[in-house]
């Protein structure tokens, strides 16, 4: 067909010249608005190149305040649900349509809304160029606001990562070497940081004070709570003051912390040991029971002498005294070791002592190290449900000293 000439199928030419034009367009806006990361500026662009490239009169996004161009008496703060928010291209009034911006799985992420010049009605090309935008405007929206999802959330990683270095700082850094002794523990979160508690200070007459315990619940709050403990306890564990008088002011103290305490009260275990004389004294403030193992005789638990600390106010406290001879072991821990499941088969306290009674190792971290491989094996691999602490303290014998872990 020679150029120049005028045949019938010369108007379909002329169409699909303009089709590559608007396509050209549609593409160049595309790159305008693809351009940019943040939600108000894709927003923004969309405006401009409705009202400058198309010369519509105005167009706006409801319920944002963005609007660009001139509009007729139009509420842009509010949606109000009626028949401009049900579909794409409902007509609001004279010379007004509206567009839907959707995500991905079809929810609605913002309106728009275009003013044709004049009040009158879109042109099929303007209609289906500014269809065209909406559905990349709608790509780019939701890529924005991933992006700044994606940006709070590494922000907020970071800072869990930080508290989490924090916290494993606030753990004891060393051990106490203790002639005839072997002191070990692990501790594990649940996840970047938890509410399990373990701390050893020296007292002031030679003796040495050791806690274990959980705040209820999991996650930031609780390791917040779990560092408040922290300083209570210090404070009082240097004053050498006795083991029931340190729980019950302990017990106190969290109470008067106020409501959000309360419902985040501590479980925990107290042991103090006179080393020279093998003699150790516990107190259970509504925690999982200890366990002492000694050589001939019967497994001994240290159950709970009261309830939780800050769960009631005026309690006061009880204490257990009884030898640490020598080839006893004993080891305090949190309920997520007892609280490892299999399907729907819980680990339970039971298998736990009969696995620490059981275990040929004789010094604390080979202990512990049997301990963490029984679970595991239990779990078969399944995901950690809870914070999981534990401590590990054992006399030696003789013969343990020249023994491996």
């Amino acid at each position: 067909m020679a150029a120049g000439f005028q045949l019938p199928g010369n108007e379909e030419t002329i169409d699909l010249q303009q089709q590559v034009a608007r396509l050209q367009a549609l593409l160049e806006a595309s790159r305008q608005v693809h351009s940019t990361i943040h939600e108000d500026e894709v927003l923004e662009q969309v405006l401009r190149i409705v009202v400058r490239e198309l010369e519509m009169a105005g167009a706006a996004f409801l319920g944002t305040g963005l609007s660009y161009g001139e509009l007729p008496d139009l509420d842009l703060e509010l949606s109000d649900g009626n028949a401009t928010a049900a579909h794409p291209n409902v007509a609001l009034a004279a010379g007004l349509t509206s567009y839907l911006l959707e995500s991905r799985e079809g929810k609605r992420m913002a309106e728009l809304v275009v003013a044709a010049p004049d009040e009158r009605d879109l042109t099929i090309y303007e209609a289906d160029f500014i269809e065209g935008l909406a559905l990349q405007a709608a790509v780019a929206l939701e890529n924005a606001r991933n992006h700044k999802r994606n940006v709070e959330f590494a922000r907020v990683q970071q800072d869990l990562d930080a508290a989490r270095l924090i916290q494993r700082s606030l753990l004891p850094q060393e051990l106490p070497s203790i002639e005839g002794y072997s002191v070990g523990f692990r501790s594990v979160t649940c996840y970047e940081v938890g509410g399990d508690y373990l701390d050893i200070v020296e007292q002031p007459d030679g003796s040495l004070l050791i806690a274990v315990a959980d705040v209820a619940g999991k996650g930031l709050a609780s390791a917040m709570m779990a560092s408040s403990f922290r300083s209570a306890f210090r404070a009082m564990a240097v004053t050498g003051m006795p083991l029931p008088e340190l729980a019950t002011r302990m017990n106190q103290h969290h109470w008067a912390e106020g409501e959000e305490a309360r419902r985040r009260y501590v479980t925990a275990i107290f042991l103090k040991l006179h080393p020279e004389s093998g003699e150790i004294e516990v107190v259970n403030a509504g925690h999982n029971p200890g366990f002492l193992v000694a050589p001939g005789a019967e497994p001994r638990q240290f159950d709970a002498a009261g309830t939780p600390l800050g769960l009631l106010p005026g309690m006061s406290y009880s204490s257990e005294k009884c030898e640490f001879t020598p080839g006893a072991r004993l080891l305090f821990y949190t309920d997520g070791l007892t609280e490892v499941f299999r399907g729907d088969e819980e680990f339970g306290s039971e298998r736990l002592l009969d696995e620490f009674s059981t275990c040929p190792a004789q010094k604390a971290d080979g202990i512990l190290d049997a301990l963490w491989t029984t679970l595991t094996e239990f779990s078969e691999g399944g995901p950690q449900g809870d914070d999981m602490t534990a401590l590990a303290l054992c006399r030696w014998t003789t013969s343990t000293m020249e023994m491996p872990a």
